[in-house]
C-alpha cells in the first residue's frame, strides 16, 4: 500500500480528538494553549511544498499526547492535510518506522502530492527524551514487584510536565520546523 492510500484511511483530527479519553484534558489544554510563533516566512514556505501527514498515534500515548496538537496547529496554518492512523491497527505501516527495533510514536510522515515521503518526524525531541529518561531512573525493572506502582508515577509525572510545561510544545514544533525545512 503506498502513502496516499494510507492517508485515505487514516482519521480525521477531529475523529481522533472525539475518541480521546485518558489524555483528553491534557491534549485539549496543550492544543487551546499552544501558540505557533510568527514564523511567516517558515509557513509560506510550507505552504508551497504543498504536504500532507500520515501520523501514527495513539491516545492513551503521552508523547502522542504532547506532539499531535502542536502538529494540528502547525497544519491548520499551512493549510496541511493531517489523518492519523492507530499505531495498533497498522502495524505494516508502524513496522517501516521503527525506532530503535521498537513501535514508538508519534511518527508524522510528511508526504508529497505523489505521495512519496518528503520528510519524517518523531517519536519525540532529544530534549524531551532526556527528560523521560531521566524520571525512568526511578522506575524499577518490569518484574519487580514495585514496577507498577512506581511506573504510573513517572507517568502521572511526564503527562503534568508535558501539560504544564510549554517549552516542550515549543521544542516540539521547532524540531518538527528543523525536520521540515530540510524537506524536499
Amino acid at each position: 500500500m503506498n502513502l496516499n492510500e494510507w492517508y485515505e484511511k487514516g482519521l480525521t483530527p477531529e475523529q481522533y480528538m472525539d475518541s480521546l479519553d485518558y489524555h483528553k484534558d491534557n491534549f485539549l489544554h496543550i492544543y487551546e494553549n499552544f501558540q505557533l510563533p510568527a514564523d511567516d516566512e517558515f509557513f509560506n514556505q510550507l505552504k508551497e511544498k504543498n504536504l500532507r501527514v500520515v501520523a501514527l498515534a495513539e491516545v492513551w500515548c503521552g508523547h502522542c499526547m504532547l506532539n499531535v496538537p502542536v502538529l494540528l496547529k502547525l497544519a491548520e496554518k499551512t493549510d496541511m492535510g493531517v489523518r492519523i492512523l492507530p499505531r495498533d491497527q497498522h502495524l505494516e505501516l508502524m513496522d517501516q518506522y521503527l525506532t530503535n527495533g521498537k513501535r514508538v510514536i508519534p511518527i508524522f510522515i510528511f508526504i508529497d502530492e505523489n505521495g512519496e515521503q518528503a520528510a519524517k518526524w518523531g517519536p519525540i525531541t532529544e530534549s524531551t527524551k532526556a527528560f523521560v529518561n531521566e524520571l525512568k531512573k526511578d522506575v524499577p525493572p518490569k518484574e519487580d514487584p514495585g514496577y507498577d506502582e512506581k511506573f504510573k508515577v513517572m507517568i502521572k509525572k511526564v503527562a503534568e510536565a508535558f501539560r504544564e510545561n510549554p517549552d516542550f510544545w515549543s521544542n516540539s514544533y521547532e524540531d518538527m520546523k528543523k525536520t521540515l525545512s530540510d524537506a524536499k
